[in-house]
């Protein structure tokens, strides 16, 4: 697994949207896979608790015939928490501020959430057949 390229992946995310303090990559059994977090953050705690959420909310979903989940969102008094599902078997966790702006969140990380999973599954070789150009599949294996 090409663990710069998760990096320069979260690192791109935070870049493109104001706001964004932490980020964490976990395999859904809540394994921590890569994490860009502050010390006060305990990024193995954080991933196991995403995906314990995410697996709740992702139930959730399919016992109400919604389809496959997306995404969760939980907002607090000092800023929210963005759970992404990346495929079927990883997840991602975003950490805000009170001034980010979580729709612009959501745009910014689908093309994001697309590279990591393929980075993830060593998949990047595929990415033609999903119409991505040359560049982006350049940035997502880090060449």
């Amino acid at each position: 697994m090409d663990h710069s390229a998760l990096a320069r992946e979260m690192r791109g995310l935070r870049e493109q949207v104001a706001g964004i303090t932490d980020t964490a990559l976990a395999a859904a059994d809540g394994l921590l896979i890569a994490a860009d977090t502050a010390d006060t953050i305990d990024p193995e705690g954080l991933a196991a608790l995403a995906a314990a959420g995410l697996g709740l909310a992702r139930r959730t979903a399919e016992a109400t015939a919604r389809g496959a989940l997306h995404r969760t969102v939980a907002y607090g008094s000092h800023g929210c928490a963005a759970f992404y599902a990346v495929g079927e078997n990883a997840l991602m966790v975003v950490l805000g501020d009170e001034g980010m702006d979580v729709e612009r969140l959501h745009m910014a990380s689908q093309p994001a959430l697309r590279r990591i999973d393929l980075i993830l599954t060593g998949r990047t070789d595929r990415a033609d057949r999903i119409g991505w150009s040359e560049t982006t599949v350049k940035t997502a294996e880090g060449v």
